[in-house]
């Protein structure tokens, strides 16, 4: 299934006319439906025919053919399309599909995930590999490619090359270009990015923008380059600027910018009343996060704060499949569209008791149904870290001048190192920790300081950052040493240790970036790291994204990266990294 180019092949397209005709049964007929149709903005009421994965008819017919088909009677149901997350980093411990199977359970039935991951732990032929086998799982799920790594590797130009980036572009799967990250190199004159932009455009696909704070003047500017959406409007402000300058605008509301709750408030307080161009996104965020949905609180949110009910499902469907020019497969319920369809008790209540994706039975009347497709990861690259070095003595001498220090979660700043740091345990007064990123090959590291991460801390091993190589942070270079060492025995992953002893630790297999467990499982594995570092000091509330944003480069001010310790303001390295 779906291994052609076409979403359906004539043969099974000849099928479905068949079932209008009454020469084949339909495999489903949903009864007695109230649903939402998306052109006609309005509940209406009628029958549909599912054949397979694709509604072949909806309106006030019923089948005359009925010998293989599922009756479903939805009296008691409003139906809406299934709901379209548009900006997912599939990536945040979870894998892809671990993360789309839980959405879809919710109602969020397709994806538009970044490839930035799989740009930089497997190859071009096994990512596409990857897109391929993905297709087959019940959820939808499209892609966009990334212009840059997100931070500053040694040798970017060959990792994100322009035959790479040409390639991901032209495949079916990609939907749009971005997120532009590196806009400031744009602005600076970087052509080979707009050329990107440019064949992105030819193609008819969109440019998703990541511009925090911009200006007026910026906003402008990117919309003359070709941005067509961006994601990073934190006030009722921001939206209305970006609406002004043309731009669809992505709601966010995430672990580490929980904002949805005022955008609403600010935006009604500003008369903005029309919502054709915006759509809502949880923008990657980490497990736990997601304990109380996906999309489904979203729109919970926005119906709460007053918006139209209608015009808040759109948020999550129809204006979605609309700017992606995808509305003729997803975001409605009509004749000819894939057979993603939520079951709602209420309009009010967006959290379904069942969900149709592609047709199969996601959940019935509250009931789980599992599906036997898994992807087995090995296989396209993604195994287990296998690490033949060692760390030695020699590495864990820090005598930078410079630390690093956080302000929230993601937001770090250059501070001047006073202490002596010439211990092998650094005294439990100090606020500062050791830190440390090596290369995932042993071939490179840097040692700084660390202030406002955990204070009391000893050792803490992750394979999980930006750029897939190894954080060390920690009060104790032994017990930074032994988590380390424990990291390797997991084949990647997150740990712990205080006192020679392992307090926690998340298994990591796939790449040293993702689990292999369930969403439900990984939630309970997080929500524990995250207790066993707020006894530790740390104060913020998201430790996986901090882990994350370390070293990538579109956040101010300070990062630690693969050249060296970055000045992201002025684009300058402070210090270069160690060879070993």
């Amino acid at each position: 299934m779906l291994d052609q180019r076409y979403r359906w092949k004539n043969k099974q397209i000849r099928e479905h006319v068949a079932v209008i005709d009454g020469n084949i049964s339909p495999t489903m007929i949903l009864k007695n439906a109230r649903f939402l149709h998306s052109t006609l903005k309005k509940w209406i009421t009628g029958h549909i025919w599912i054949f397979n994965d694709r509604i072949v008819y909806a309106g006030e017919r019923l089948p005359e053919n009925l010998t293989t088909c599922e009756v479903v009677d939805c009296s008691n149901y409003l139906l809406v399309p299934g709901y379209i997350e548009p900006h997912v980093h599939p990536f945040q411990l979870y894998n892809p599909q671990s993360f789309a199977n839980y959405a879809a359970k919710t109602g969020t039935t397709t994806l538009i995930n970044d490839n930035l991951m799989l740009i930089l732990l497997t190859n071009k032929k096994k990512a596409f590999s990857i897109l391929r086998e993905l297709r087959h799982s019940p959820v939808s799920m499209y892609w966009w490619s990334r212009f840059d790594s997100q931070s500053e590797l040694q040798g970017e130009e060959t990792v994100i090359s322009h035959e790479l980036v040409k390639s991901w572009l032209e495949h079916d799967a990609i939907l749009q270009g971005g997120e532009l990250t590196s806009w400031p190199k744009l602005l600076d004159g970087d052509d080979l990015i707009l050329h990107w932009i440019q064949e992105a455009k030819r193609m008819r696909k969109k440019i998703e923008g990541h511009f925090p704070g911009a200006s007026e003047k910026t906003l402008a500017k990117m919309m003359l380059f070709g941005a067509d959406c961006d994601h990073e409007a934190m006030t009722g402000q921001e939206v209305y600027s970006r609406l002004l300058q043309g731009y669809m605008v992505s709601l966010r509301h995430s672990s580490i910018r929980p904002d949805l709750p005022v955008l609403l408030k600010e935006m009604k307080e500003l008369e903005i009343n029309q919502y054709d161009q915006m759509f809502l996104t949880t923008d990657g965020s980490t497990p736990s996060f997601y304990k109380k949905g996906v999309l489904d609180q979203l729109i919970r949110m926005a119906i709460e704060s007053g918006i139209p009910a209608i015009d808040a499902y759109h948020m999550a469907s129809y204006n979605v499949a609309r700017y992606y020019n995808i509305q003729h497969l997803h975001g409605m319920i009509a004749t000819g569209r894939v057979a993603s369809i939520n079951f709602l008790e209420s309009e009010s209540n967006p959290t379904p008791v069942s969900v149709l994706s592609k047709g199969q039975w996601i959940k019935k009347d509250g009931v789980v149904f599992e599906h036997d497709h898994k992807v087995n990861w090995p296989e396209y690259g993604l195994n287990q870290l296998q690490m033949d070095w060692e760390l030695e003595e020699e590495d864990f001498q820090f005598s930078m001048p410079v630390g690093i220090e956080m302000t929230n979660d993601v937001i770090t700043k250059p501070y001047s190192i006073t202490n002596d740091v010439s211990y092998d345990i650094l005294p439990s007064d100090y606020e500062d920790n050791f830190l440390m990123l090596i290369d995932k090959k042993g071939k490179w590291r840097i040692n700084t300081l660390i202030k406002g991460f955990a204070q009391h801390v000893q050792g803490f091993a992750s394979s999980f950052s930006t750029t897939g190589d190894i954080l060390l942070i920690g009060k104790s270079k032994s017990d930074m040493l032994l988590a380390f060492q424990r990291m390797k025995e997991l084949g990647g992953g997150i740990v712990l240790v205080e006192n020679g002893n392992i307090v926690h630790e998340i298994p990591l297999p796939v790449a040293g970036i993702m689990s292999s467990e369930s969403m439900e499982d990984l939630i309970l594995q997080e929500e524990a790291l995250t207790k066993v570092l707020k006894d530790r000091g740390y104060m913020y509330d998201d430790p996986i994204c901090t882990l994350l944003f370390l070293s990538a480069t579109h956040l101010p001010y300070i990062r630690v990266t693969p050249v060296g310790m970055y000045d992201v303001m002025n684009k300058t390295v402070f210090f270069p990294t160690i060879m070993r």
